[in-house]
């Protein structure tokens, strides 16, 4: 086994959401993994990307950031039965995820549900919040990972929805880049690199700064606003619209 300093995972999950309240994983699943290693700052292709079935459903806010189904979830494997060879992919190795405490607090909760006193994943891998260390070298800038993307030149036309496997390697692209100026690794899906032509642009409307109707949200929609915020706050950090 390599030992964490050599051998990196830099690592993203999907879920059923999170609670508004309280511990945010609880009640909720984890419904995607996507992991690729990394040995002394190459990829080595050796990737991990499971769907899992979570017994639940996943709630509407969490479905318009990730787009994954409830039907779609049906037929995959319960993260017990994954659970095994998930460990042994992590273990010992150190953990990049950006804002950590988000996908460690979800892993843990699975974790404890198997009852076999696996303990806290911070006690068999070394964990590395990629966002702290962005909030570190870019203070008061945004820090999410499109906004990262952005600083560093790294293309991410792909992530349209949050996936945790395409996310996971834009994440490594860019933590490779922010601890040693890397630039030389390519992240295209397989065959996918030259079909992206569907003629399609952003068209700008103008409007005139007078005139224009204002309607004001219902009570309903202001909470549904504020579950979305939360969720874009999870993935990024932080949210440009509660700042």
């Amino acid at each position: 086994m390599s030992t964490a300093n050599n051998r990196q995972i830099v690592l993203d999950t999907e879920t059923t959401g999170m609670n508004m309240i309280g511990v945010h994983y609880e009640g909720h699943r984890i419904i995607e993994i996507g992991a690729v290693e990394v040995i002394n700052r190459r990829l080595t292709g050796n990737n991990f990307h499971m769907y899992l079935k979570p017994d639940r459903l996943v709630d509407p806010e969490a479905f318009g950031v990730h787009g994954i189904a409830d039907e779609f979830l049906a037929d995959k494997p319960l993260f017990a039965d994954i659970a095994d060879e998930f460990l042994e992919y992590i273990r010992g190795a150190e953990l990049v995820i950006h804002n950590a405490s988000f996908d460690i607090g979800f892993m843990d909760y699975e974790f404890g549900m198997l009852k076999r006193d696996i303990g806290k994943t911070e006690t068999f891998c070394q964990i590395t919040d990629s966002l702290a260390m962005a909030r570190k070298m870019y203070p008061g800038k945004r820090n999410s990972l499109d906004a990262l993307c952005n600083r560093y030149e790294i293309d991410n036309s792909k992530r349209t929805l949050h996936g945790a496997l395409l996310d996971a390697e834009i994440l490594a692209e860019v933590f490779l880049m922010m601890t040693g100026g890397q630039t030389s690794l390519s992240f295209s899906l397989d065959g996918e690199q030259n079909n992206q032509g569907s003629g399609e642009s952003i068209q700008r409307i103008v409007r005139p700064s007078s005139g224009l109707r204002v309607v004001s949200a219902s009570d309903e929609e202001i909470v549904a606003h504020e579950g979305r915020l939360d969720l874009v706050q999870k993935k990024g950090g932080s949210c440009l619209w509660r700042a």
